[in-house]
């Protein structure tokens, strides 16, 4: 893809049809969560440390990371989010939240909005767990961002359950996210 830069990059993926890479814009991508309870639902947000993305659009194949501030986790009670980071994340012993892509299905339109599911590794509270994400990713000239929303089951992942005799949680956390990415030149 040398030579293809700007408004012209996503032209010449369509032709050339050769492998890109997106560095994640940490700044403008979130991860946010979900988790209900039996008195009201709880929402929050990680910060994304890190990431970058190669993706080959005729072999759907993917790799790279996104990482994810595991200490970063807020949900507007400070009491609550102790307990999640000490407890239930132990952000200590696991500062970090990682997606190692490996395959994305659906066919990623040049540009516009596309239909997809991102295969990959999760990794959290030091063990790795093989997902998929459904989604949209929308592409530009420059730039992509992906949109996506999953379930993780965090008890069944071996993450202790915050429940307690008054108080009764989910044991899955809905996570959705929305990675921005620029394509880095070739």
């Amino acid at each position: 893809m040398k030579g293809c830069y700007g408004a012209f990059a996503i032209l010449c993926l369509t032709v050339s049809a050769q492998p890109v890479t997106y560095q994640l814009d940490a700044a403008n991508s979130a991860v946010n969560f979900t988790l209900g309870d039996v008195l009201h639902t709880v929402h929050g947000a990680f910060k994304v440390k890190s990431g970058a993305i190669q993706f080959d659009p005729a072999t759907g194949n993917a790799s790279g990371e996104v990482v994810v501030d595991a200490a970063s986790g807020d949900s507007g009670s400070g009491a609550r989010d102790s307990r999640m980071k000490k407890n239930i994340l132990e952000t200590q012993k696991y500062p970090d939240i990682v997606f190692r892509p490996d395959h994305v299905d659906g066919a990623v339109g040049s540009p516009g909005k596309s239909q997809i599911k991102v295969h990959g590794v999760f990794r959290i509270h030091g063990a790795d767990h093989e997902i998929i994400m459904p989604g949209e990713v929308d592409t530009a000239p420059d730039r992509m961002t992906a949109t996506l929303h999953f379930l993780i089951p965090y008890v069944e992942w071996g993450m202790k359950n915050p429940s307690t005799l008054f108080l009764r949680v989910e044991d899955k956390v809905a996570i959705d996210i929305r990675a921005v990415g620029r394509l880095q030149p070739r």
